[in-house]
């Protein structure tokens, strides 16, 4: 019998968007032929949770004890994966617990015997690879999801990371782009070699609503939305990325007695949007709920789904949103434009430009048979493009297939096998 492939997947946040990717991946592949391992991160300076403790590395019941909102780790064990928590992965910048990371995940790929180190977000796409490669792990795989690196931050900070990127692409065997502009982007900055990259689209479950009024009528019920209120709504982390202040800029000029603004999530600028919220006068007509673990089973209450993010990948919830048929407006950045086409399955506006996401938002409101044609439409292109099956496909094909890295340096030897103190199970 042949031995099944041990796969590693290094992830910095397991949460919803990149650890929901991850997750539906690994489930994807044929559990005959791959053993996979989640090793994610703790929960960051912003979280609401810390893991206290000497504990370098934490395994199976005591990874998921404490865990912060929204993680995703728990399911992944729920679901037979083994699960490995590394508490000083972190996804801010600190170099003395980067450090300490990073020798933990190389005892840890060395220790595992992995034939593939996957790796997705920039803090554990940079750590993981490094400790992969250090480790001798024959295949390493990256997934893009996005990019560290975009047009709002300083032009050396950028330089940087894109500098640090190639010379981790030489390290990489194959790299997965979350849609064709994230691909095209990575051909463009010359990020790893041409025949590395490899186009995915996010996994998204399939959900089978009940029909438009009645998924409609449950949705609206659970949040305690009134008769009569069109609703405008996003979902995501409340973080810079998701561009919350441009958002509520955006709502306060379609805000009225029968227009709501709702936003699931949660993040560590929830506070000045909020203050935000109260400054605007909107709070009697918005709605912040917070993490919710149901959050799919609620878009089909919005009329219109707008995202605000200054850059992203190819948002999973944007698929997720087309699939409960809701319209969508969305700002044109990086894979955004993957789904939505302008006019046919979706509206782009630009970035930093509340007024044109406003603007948008109400044609749709205020035209609802162009809204059920544009979110018919866009419900239709989804196929199969975005299913786990699908993605777990390429996994397989990545995994197994992947080219030697583009690299004239010998791979170094292993280290000396150590066993990594954890706290037992």
């Amino acid at each position: 019998m042949t031995s099944r492939i041990r796969v590693a997947t290094v992830i910095t946040r397991m949460t919803a968007g990149a650890g929901g990717v991850a997750l539906r991946g690994a489930l994807a592949l044929d559990p005959s032929a791959y053993e996979v391992t989640i090793i994610a991160g703790g929960a960051g300076f912003d979280g609401e949770n810390s893991y206290r403790g000497d504990a370098d590395v934490l395994r199976g019941r005591d990874a998921i004890r404490h865990a912060p909102a929204g993680d995703l780790l728990a399911a992944a064990e729920a679901a037979g994966l083994q699960v490995i928590r590394v508490p000083g992965l972190v996804p801010e910048i600190a170099p003395r617990r980067d450090a300490a990371a990073l020798r933990t995940l190389t005892m840890l790929a060395g220790d595992g015997h992995y034939d593939v180190v996957h790796t997705h977000s920039a803090k554990a796409g940079a750590l993981g690879r490094v400790a992969a490669y250090r480790a001798g792990v024959p295949r390493i795989v990256h997934t893009y999801h996005g990019f560290p690196f975009h047009d709002f931050q300083a032009p050396w900070r950028r330089r940087a990371y894109i500098s640090i990127e190639r010379w981790l692409g030489r390290r990489t065997n194959a790299v997965l782009a979350v849609g064709a502009a994230v691909a095209a982007e990575t051909a463009r900055l010359r990020l790893v070699s041409p025949e590395q990259i490899r186009t995915i689209a996010p996994a998204v479950e399939t959900i089978g609503y009940p029909s438009g009024t009645a998924a409609r009528g449950l949705a609206r019920r659970r949040i305690g939305i009134p008769p009569g209120v069109r609703l405008v709504g996003t979902v995501g982390r409340v973080d810079y990325q998701k561009a919350p202040d441009q958002w509520v800029e955006a709502f306060a000029q379609v805000a009225g007695q029968d227009v709501w603004g709702i936003w699931i999530g949660d993040g560590p600028l929830r506070e000045k949007m909020l203050a935000r919220v109260r400054r605007l006068g909107l709070s009697r007509w918005f709605c912040f709920l917070g993490h919710r673990d149901d959050a799919t089973a609620l878009l089909p209450a919005m009329d219109v789904f707008a995202l605000a993010s200054r850059y992203e990948g190819v948002p999973c919830v944007l698929a997720e949103a087309m699939q409960a048929h809701v319209p969508v407006v969305a700002t044109a950045v990086n894979g955004v434009p993957d789904l939505v086409i302008p006019g046919v399955t979706g509206y782009l506006v630009p970035p930093n430009a509340p007024p044109l996401l406003a603007r948008a938002s109400a044609y749709l409101l205020d035209n609802p048979v162009e809204a059920r044609r544009i979110a018919a439409a866009a419900f239709a292109s989804l196929g199969d493009r975005f299913s786990p099956r699908t993605l777990g496909v390429a996994l397989d094909l990545a995994y197994q297939t992947s080219r030697p890295r583009p690299t004239t340096r010998a791979r170094p030897a292993p280290p000396p096998r150590r066993s990594v103190q954890w706290t037992s199970p």
